[in-house]
Order: C-alpha cells, then structure tokens, then sequence
C-alpha cells in the first residue's frame, strides 16, 4: 500500500506540524488538552480493535483482506497515530527522541543473548 503523497517517508515533526496548523485553523486548540487528546486516542484505539475484533489470528501482510478493509485500517492506523503525536505535541515530549530512547533502554533489557 502507497502513501498519498508517494513519499518513502514522512516525519513525525512534519506530521506534528500538520496537526498544529489542522486544529489552528479550526480553532480548536482549546480543546486539545492532554486529557482530551488521551480520551480521543482511547477512542480510536477502540475503532481500531473493531478492524481485528472477530477475524481470529491474522496473517502478516493480510493476504485474505479485501482492498477496503486495508484501507479502512489505514485509516484507523492514522488516527491513532496523528492523536498520539498531538498528545506528545500537548504535553512537550519529543516522541522521536523519546522512542529512540526507549529502544536503548530495550535492549539493554532484553539483550540478544537472551
């Protein structure tokens, strides 16, 4: 599956500016405190649980999924994903940084000896 734009990558810092622009220029910045922002991520995650809820064990790749069911999950995958950079954005975390961390700290925990 492509990207819209047919771009091979797109940055967390450009997708966060985006989000920034979208809610300022429907003056909903107001509303977009890291509570709400949670509560919205919960509710898409919910949406997105919905795409796998009755298939069983799913192969990777979805070889049996019809076109509109992966692009239905694409954009169940992108609301999470844009919700989750706003509420990082809300709350002044640097989700790249902070991820790349994360991974360090991973595998000190789980090293590949074990």
């Amino acid at each position: 599956m492509t990207g819209v734009s047919g771009e091979e990558s797109v940055s967390l810092d450009l997708l966060r500016q985006k989000m920034r622009d979208f809610a300022k220029e429907r003056g909903w910045e107001p509303y977009h405190t890291p509570r709400n922002l949670l509560l919205a991520l919960v509710g898409e995650m919910g949406e997105l649980s919905e795409i796998f809820q009755w298939k069983g064990e799913v192969e990777r790749g979805l070889p049996n999924w019809k076109e509109e069911e992966k692009v239905h999950l694409g954009e169940e995958l992108s609301d999470v994903l844009l919700y989750l950079i706003q509420l990082s954005d809300s709350c002044n975390i640097d989700l790249g940084q902070v991820a790349l961390r994360k991974l360090q700290l991973n595998a000190v925990k789980y090293p590949v000896s074990k």
